[in-house]
């Protein structure tokens, strides 16, 4: 068979794929986020720390942990308690090797911060009562 699935009419319908590193990915950001949760009663720079993702290289030897915010402070923390979080996921995750973690901050906060920024920034929609106002500032009478 060619690999791909039939419907009861016949059509040809791709399988369903799930890759197995964006398992991996989500699996370790579970038990890290449970891990840091229990860290963080110990460690009061890590009680606002928030992971959004993980991202792990495909050979599975290093893990980009990204984090909502990461200050200094946040930092050194993390840096302090990466083997308690490693040790985590070598006794929570079956895993060939457990992979060597980095801290960074997530991009795609920052972004969204800068995108929020520039939404606040854009001229406000007329209100009814200065249809005028706007009228004379646009120039939509011309």
């Amino acid at each position: 068979m060619s690999g791909r699935s039939t419907s009861r009419r016949g059509r040809q319908q791709a399988p369903a794929r799930y890759p197995r590193q964006v398992r991996v990915n989500e699996n370790l950001r579970e038990v890290l986020a449970d891990a840091l949760e229990r860290i963080a009663g110990d460690d009061a720079r890590l009680e606002l720390a928030t992971i959004t993702a993980v991202q792990c290289d495909p050979d599975l030897r290093h893990a980009t942990v990204l984090m909502a915010s990461l200050g200094p402070e946040e930092a050194a923390a993390l840096d302090e308690a990466r083997v308690r979080l490693q040790a985590a996921i070598s006794s929570q995750v079956r895993m060939k090797r457990t992979p060597l973690l980095r801290f960074q901050a997530d991009p795609a906060v920052a972004t969204g911060a800068r995108i929020e920024d520039l939404i606040r920034e854009l001229p406000r929609l007329p209100d009814a009562d200065d249809d005028e106002t706007w009228r004379a500032n646009y120039r939509l009478d011309e």
